[in-house]
């Protein structure tokens, strides 16, 4: 892993210094400019060289959504948006992730001290792993989301035999857009879907709100007692609660209040375990996402007998989740994201075999 070379992009002078010296304090994570607007960052772009913007999507001119899309077309690279904006989980984050932005961080105004101190040690680790990541090109993107379009048409036509597996997935960053992609072959029948996202809660509950009308299958926020039934993913991003998996005919969803397990809460480590302790048959999988959360789980699931799986580190955007799942042994396949649901959808269909075409 590299260090981050950071650009800090944002209107406020007070901001720029709080950011850049907050970031400066953080492990191998180097700030080597600021900018104060889209003029300014192009200029220290090309000077400084940075390997990681943070960008504010409120400025004077032109706006950050604006630079987004003009810096992923002419220089992909990776973004880090940082706007109070993004807490509200409107359109402007899931824009963002769209148009190429690796994460969307909210700037915590409103804190207290011990509060903000913890947010924004999280935020040097958001950089560094964002300086690693894999940035797709607005050509990749854009074929990405005419594939994602075909799978959806094709998805709604098809028809699933379901063998009583129950699908488990996670991701943290890079897990929108990954998730919007996968669940883009899920059938309208699809098998039942228990997913661990760790975001921003307000942006996940937009994203879930605009796959409700996309998608084949019906997807909904996780909800404490849901029954696990054919036809509905079941997405949890709450960080008062884990998500984990009670034995029954249908098997049930609970909302749990425990500290965090392997850092994070939700923890797919917790629903995997959890699963692999009721006795559930499941496909699962670690999709891209910081950390090591879900490799420990993952690993119990395969030694219960589960299908396993990794998004491919090396497609990922972020790969660090999918590598420590596939170190921690917990991954019969690795495979790239276009290929992924297939295979997924395959190990819960009765022919062993799925293929929406």
């Amino acid at each position: 892993m590299h260090e981050a070379r950071v650009l800090v992009v944002d209107d406020s002078a007070a901001m720029r210094a709080l950011f850049s010296d907050l970031l400066d304090q953080a492990r191998d994570v180097v700030v080597v400019g600021t900018a104060a607007n889209a003029d300014e960052a192009r200029k220290q772009i090309a000077d400084l060289r940075p390997n990681v913007l943070t960008l504010d999507v409120e400025m004077p001119g032109m706006s950050g959504i604006e630079f987004l899309e003009e810096l992923m077309e002419a220089r992909p690279m990776p973004v880090v948006m940082l706007s109070s904006l993004t807490q509200s989980g409107t359109e402007t984050s899931l824009k963002a992730y769209e148009l190429g932005a690796v994460e969307c961080f909210p700037k915590p105004l409103k804190a207290t001290p011990e509060q903000f101190a913890k947010t924004v040690g999280q935020l040097g680790k958001i950089v560094l792993a964002a300086a690693n990541s894999n940035v797709r090109d607005a050509g990749a993107r854009k074929r990405a989301a005419t594939h994602k379009t075909a799978q959806v048409a094709a998805a709604a036509a098809a028809s699933f035999d379901w063998n009583g597996n129950v699908i488990a997935l996670s991701a943290s960053m890079g897990g929108i857009d990954a998730l919007g992609e996968l669940f883009a072959a899920f059938p309208a029948d699809c098998p039942p879907a228990a997913v661990v996202l760790n975001a921003e809660p307000m942006v996940v509950n937009a994203f879930i709100a605009r796959m409700a009308g996309q998608l084949a299958c019906t997807i909904v926020a996780a909800s404490d007692g849901a029954a696990l039934t054919q036809g509905t993913i079941h997405v949890a991003a709450d960080p008062a609660h884990h998500l984990v998996v009670e034995a029954g005919h249908p098997p049930r969803l609970r909302l749990v209040g425990r500290d965090p397990v392997d850092g994070a809460r939700p923890s797919a480590t917790l629903l995997y375990g959890t699963m692999a302790r009721a006795g559930v048959s499941a496909a699962a999988a670690v999709l891209t996402g910081m950390g090591e959360d879900g490799a420990r789980g993952l690993k119990l699931l395969r030694d219960a007998g589960a299908a396993t799986f990794a998004q491919d580190p090396a497609t990922a955007m972020v790969g660090q989740a999918p590598g420590a799942a596939i170190a921690a042994g917990g991954v019969q396949e690795a495979l790239p994201l276009d290929k992924l649901a297939i295979a997924i959808l395959a190990k819960c269909s009765v022919t062993g075999v799925y293929s929406p075409h």
